[in-house]
């Protein structure tokens, strides 16, 4: 066990010890929070964000560190600094995935930055299905947990689709933040007891038949931009500089495939990676993991199919499909394969726009994402795909610049898709 360790016991658990959470997930966090109080767990969302919070990380970590590492150590710091919370009752918590890349060096990195400012003391919790060596006997991952925070996963995924489907076409301003507003705080009501199967089951119908019925005017009118990536420059706004909304303004239709995905590919590496070591043991378990997954996000596809607006993702197997055109599956670092087969889909689907983010000098995502490009233009002459690095250095301008080039590229082919379609019906109509 690492000598600089310090854990998170069962006395601080029952002497109620506040969990601190940083809001890696836009909406995701905010529902997972719901799931660690049910379990007896005193968590709290981190919310301060901005220029401030990355600067507090610039202050103790180097910056060739990652974008997502800064901005996590730079929130924990400032809410610290804060003077909010007792620093000798509380603790951290971060997900580790324990992969082959710098985000896995963040629990050494954010004690490291909480010894420099005397705060060693404070347990930092790593969430993680791999064995990383260290014990928190007052934290532990239940089925229950577990089972309940697949709901969390999937109530998110549903309603960041359906607010970006929507938000661009809504006919009053503002309809579709207060519908998506109203179902995730009933979400969140529902995790904070425990969600039944049944109820889990008229809610995500209910979700899907609202956002049908919400009134919208010139629906697939607009180019739509897929943004992929690097799991938390994807989707947290202060890391990719308000990607979607800048998308949005453009007068765009934002496309972010979902997290639940992410989690789905690191379970198939049991059965993809077999050349490379994994065992027939370790893909049966991945099988039998990704079935039971897929039972419980049937209510989900099945509200989908049956939706005038949207569609059920493609199943984690098809994506798999995707990317084994174009590279191996055994590549598993950072966003490994699925960077790859989530822009197919992309393209597949109807978006062929993509936004490529990655934290400045990614090794991994630059292999999986930045590298890919040219055969997938080669594959797919109609996708249009821009790689955006993001870094505390890095110049702003410069993004914005690059990501509005490539939504004015797509403008032009959409006018150019929409002139040849109204000139086939033309011929048609003469001929």
């Amino acid at each position: 066990m690492p000598s600089n360790h310090v854990e998170f016991t069962r006395e601080m658990r029952e002497a109620g010890y506040t969990i601190l959470v940083p809001n890696m997930l836009e909406f995701h966090f905010s529902l997972i929070v719901k799931v660690l109080r049910l379990n007896g767990y005193n968590a709290e969302l981190l919310t301060n964000s901005g220029p401030n919070v990355m600067a507090e990380g610039l202050k103790y970590v180097h910056n060739d560190t990652c974008v997502p590492a800064l901005l996590v150590i730079g929130q924990f710091l400032d809410a610290l600094h804060s003077g909010k919370y007792d620093i000798n009752k509380v603790a951290l918590i971060i997900t580790q995935t324990g992969g082959g890349c710098r985000a896995t060096n963040y629990i050494s990195l954010i004690r490291k930055a909480l010894k420099s400012v005397g705060l060693g003391h404070i347990p930092v919790i790593a969430l993680s299905f791999k064995d990383l060596g260290e014990e928190n006997p007052g934290f532990k991952v239940t089925p229950k947990m577990l089972y309940q925070a697949i709901y969390a996963l999937q109530y998110g995924d549903l309603l960041m689709m359906c607010l970006y489907r929507t938000r661009p076409y809504e006919v009053e301003p503002g309809s579709a933040n207060r519908l998506f507003q109203y179902w995730m705080d009933a979400c969140k009501h529902q995790l904070e007891r425990g969600v039944r199967q049944s109820e889990f089951r008229r809610t995500v119908r209910r979700i899907v038949e609202d956002f049908d019925a919400l009134p919208l005017a010139g629906e697939g009118t607009k180019p739509r931009v897929g943004v992929v990536g690097e799991i938390l420059v994807k989707f947290h706004p202060t890391a990719n500089n308000q990607i979607v909304d800048v998308i949005e303004r453009e007068g765009c239709e934002a496309v972010v495939p979902g997290l639940i995905e992410f989690f789905l590919f690191g379970i198939a590496g049991g059965i993809f990676q077999q050349p490379i070591g994994k065992s027939k043991k370790s893909a049966l378990g991945s099988k039998i993991g990704l079935a039971a997954i897929k039972k419980l996000r049937k209510p989900v596809n099945d509200a989908l199919e049956k939706s005038s607006r949207f569609h059920p993702p493609a199943d984690i197997y098809e994506l798999a499909d995707y990317a084994s055109e174009i590279l191996s599956l055994c590549n598993s670092m950072g966003e490994g394969w699925l960077l790859t087969a989530e822009m197919v889909e992309l393209i597949r689907s109807g978006c062929p726009n993509v936004v490529c983010t990655q934290p400045f000098a990614c090794l991994p995502n630059h292999v999986v994402g930045k590298a890919t490009i040219k055969e997938l233009r080669r594959r797919y002459p109609e996708s249009n795909i821009v790689a955006v690095d993001y870094d505390p250095g890095a110049s702003e301008v410069n993004q914005l610049n690059r990501i509005k080039l490539m939504i004015a590229v797509a403008k032009a082919n959409l006018a150019e898709k929409e002139a040849e379609a109204r000139a086939a019906r033309a011929v048609a109509r003469d001929g």
